[in-house]
């Protein structure tokens, strides 16, 4: 088999810039074609990277595209994901790979009929902080896992993202749009999820678009989901965790995660971005940075000229891209995106999402296994 798979991209809008820019960093990747339903998007997109712009028909027919990366709205996820597999090809999807739990688990049983692999983002916890965290956690830097929080709170997405409508209707919300980075983080962490209750609600029935130079700004929303979720976890090591997402809150002072062990404390940055400092306390010890290490996915690489901000961070979305086409080539049997972990994390969420309705406790069918770690050595061995 080549050591370069050929990769298709349905989807052309913001976050495709992302994907086109930061695929050229990979090994095993080559962005041989994009389309979207709205081919002026496609020519477009295409023409600023060099790259083929065709219909979804004719790049689903392109014998030089191994891979789909699916960039399309969390609506059609499912959809796509299926005609992609139909299409005889393997698929790497935005997050949330789908919406409920029994979609993401025909998706994984079609997969394997077809002998097709199935990934998504987000692969944040690949990072070299969160890495870090993972090795001090496997070396017993802290102990076992006993409890922990999650946050992610702020006031809404319609002050700056370009059109935030689909965040405010049923599929969209905090736990949906933002929940996978964290659980998926708390699974790379602590390990997968046994029991989960939640609580949601509110706090406006309407937003008013305020991005600027949006097109919709001044636009009222009517907000038809829920915005803030509060729940439990329970982990299978015996470990419950708080996790609360929000876009209800207009400040606050909770760390991203927290994980207190038998014998420390550890503050992990958040699983939004790949990099950050880990911070470690333990018994009679005060809370410090854990050193650094020479981890190629800590290094910051993205602001200023590829942002809407002047803040420079590290940025390695496609790692889970290229991590996948990896264990395509060397027939690994798991990649670390892989949909067995993927489904997992749809159903901790869906879960959440249903005991916040029906208030009660639920148990989750699924179960997987952690990631394989992602060291220095791993990173270096996937970048050109």
């Amino acid at each position: 088999m080549s050591k370069t798979l050929g990769v298709g991209i349905i989807g052309c809008g913001n976050i495709s810039w992302a994907y086109l820019t930061l695929a050229q960093k990979f090994k095993h990747i080559e962005v041989k074609a994009v389309a979207d339903m709205n081919m002026e998007a496609a020519e477009a997109r295409g023409k600023e990277f060099g790259v083929p712009a065709q219909t979804v028909k004719e790049l689903l027919k392109n014998k030089d595209i191994a891979i789909v990366v699916n960039l399309t709205v969390p609506a059609v996820h499912y959809k796509v994901s299926k005609q992609i597999l139909d299409a005889g090809k393997h698929v790497y999807s935005e997050k949330p790979l789908t919406l409920s739990y029994k979609d993401a688990l025909a998706l994984q049983k079609y997969a394997a009929k077809k002998k097709l692999r199935v990934g998504s983002a987000p692969d944040t916890f690949l990072g070299g902080s969160h890495q870090l965290a993972r090795k001090a956690i496997d070396d017993g830097r802290i102990g076992k896992i006993v409890s922990g929080t999650c946050h992610f709170m702020g006031p809404g997405m319609e002050m700056w993202h370009p059109q935030p409508h689909f965040f405010f209707n049923p599929g969209g919300g905090p736990m949906l749009d933002m929940g996978p980075y964290y659980i998926s983080n708390l699974i790379n962490l602590v390990g997968p999820v046994k029991r989960v209750v939640g609580l949601a609600n509110s706090g406006r029935k309407e937003r008013v678009v305020t991005t600027p130079g949006s097109k919709f700004k001044g636009e009222t929303i009517k907000v038809k989901t829920p915005t803030s979720y509060h729940a439990l976890l329970e982990f299978a090591n015996g470990a419950c965790i708080t996790l609360g997402l929000s876009w209800d809150v207009w400040a606050h002072k909770h760390q991203n995660m927290e994980l207190y062990g038998q014998t420390g404390a550890m503050f992990v940055p958040d699983p939004n971005f790949f990099g950050g400092d880990v911070m470690v306390a333990t018994e009679g010890s005060e809370v410090k940075a854990m050193p650094g290490w020479d981890h190629p996915f800590s290094k910051n690489n993205w602001g200023m000229n590829n942002s809407q901000t002047d803040v420079i961070w590290a940025n390695y979305r496609c790692a889970g891209l290229a991590d996948m086409a990896d264990a395509i080539i060397n027939k690994k049997k798991l990649a670390r995106c892989d949909i067995s972990m993927v489904a997992h994390v749809v159903e901790v969420m869906t879960a959440v999402m249903e005991s916040g309705e029906k208030k009660k406790v639920i148990t989750l069918k699924s179960t997987c296994k952690r990631p394989a770690p992602f060291g220095p050595d791993e990173a270096r061995a996937l970048m050109k």
